[in-house]
């Protein structure tokens, strides 16, 4: 079935081009509808050609970290699934785990549209989406009603963010009353103080802003989900060096690296057709293929600076199979995609998670643990 919709899918593309973020609310309504409907014999039907095309059932691509199961190590970033609508479908699309959100303690529409563009030059995405989300409160109750449905199949995680009207000095306590509406809704948390769309937030990845916002959060984590930061690719090392260290401290999961950037060196695209105005002066995060080598030395920097010791998900530029493999190579246990699948459809998963398999026999190695920071020196550190 869905091989027949392949040819068709650079026609989507000129779709998104045009209304971006509406095609993408379309999709995750019909996702939604699929979720729902999986109980009759048509629904039935869908959810196993969805497994059949896009999952692939490798054990050596299996991992166990913070008692979670991955059946395979590439999921699904934030940014997609804001209110968690598709919550239920993302394992059938092939990823091993699907981060949901960013959401927001209150409610929010986000910043004017258009605020989603396309850059295909560039195979990049510019977003200034400003964590537009129904609130914590409505996003558990629709969790609620999806897992009253279908219990998780993979590990889910709820990327928190500061609202906008809460003040930085209270961001605190907007990261945990979110946390509270949400922890039995999903096995691990992001604490998102690295998207470029809310105002002053990067802020709060200095020492004293982030020590106070991890040192709440655990206090609240009765339950003791695994908690990550996700930093910026923007910073400097020794302010990642400053994260590791907090990170550490406070016993958190891990690191997720890395967000969107603000720089816009390198990019091919100069004018944004939608505006008119030079892509310099447009506001918002940078995804995609631009990022992904800086995404990948910041884990490699992680890495090193822990000498393993603490766990990365690796996210930013991946679009095929070695931008994968050198992201692990380079640290990361995990891997987060989201403009690789915009651009290149859902196929992108089942190739990639093809293609680590494959790597894993010609490097003679039997796991794909076995090939996490295969390609550090720990031995020195930048």
């Amino acid at each position: 079935m869905f091989n027949l919709v392949k040819p068709f899918y650079p026609f989507l593309l000129t779709a998104v081009k045009n209304d971006p973020e509406s095609v993408h609310s379309q999709l995750l309504k019909i996702l939604n509808i699929v979720d729902r409907t999986r109980h009759t014999v048509g629904g039935r039907w869908l959810i196993s050609q969805l497994d059949k095309s896009f999952c692939i059932h490798d054990h050596r691509l299996k991992q166990t970290l913070w008692g979670l199961t991955f059946d395979n190590p590439v999921g699904l970033a934030a940014g997609c699934d804001k209110n968690g609508i598709a919550a239920a479908i993302w394992g059938h699309l092939g990823f091993g785990l699907a981060e949901l959100g960013a959401v927001t303690f209150h409610p929010q529409p986000g910043n004017q549209r258009p605020r989603l563009f396309r850059l295909p030059l560039d195979k990049a995405v510019l977003n200034r989406l400003g964590a537009n989300n129904r609130g914590a409160e409505k996003i558990a109750q629709t969790l609620g009603e999806i897992w009253q449905r279908k219990s998780r199949t993979i590990p889910i995680g709820i990327n928190l963010c500061k609202s906008k009207i809460t003040p930085l000095e209270k961001a605190a306590k907007d990261y945990v009353g979110s946390f509270r509406y949400l922890e039995n809704e999903a096995d691990y948390f992001v604490v998102n103080v690295s998207s470029p769309n809310t105002p002053g937030l990067r802020a709060l990845q200095e020492r004293e802003q982030l020590e106070f916002i991890l040192q709440e959060l655990q206090q609240a984590n009765e339950l003791q989900k695994p908690i990550f930061v996700k930093i910026a690719p923007d910073l400097d090392w020794e302010t990642i060096i400053t994260i590791i260290e907090l990170v550490q401290a406070y016993k958190l999961a891990g690191i997720i690296a890395t967000n969107t950037s603000t720089k816009r060196e390198g990019l091919t695209t100069d004018i944004l057709p939608e505006t008119g105005n030079k892509i310099k002066e447009e506001a918002g995060g940078i995804s995609g293929l631009p990022i992904r080598d800086l995404s990948t030395e910041i884990i490699r920097f992680i890495y090193k600076k822990t000498q393993g010791k603490l766990p990365i998900i690796g996210v930013g530029g991946i679009f095929t199979i070695e931008d994968a493999w050198d992201k692990i190579t380079a640290g990361a246990s995990l891997l987060q995609i989201y403009t690789g699948w915009i651009y290149q459809g859902p196929w992108i998963i089942p190739h990639i998670l093809t293609g680590l398999g494959n790597k894993l026999e010609q490097e003679g190695l039997s796991h794909i643990s076995q090939a996490v920071g295969m390609k550090v020196d720990t031995g020195t550190c930048k």
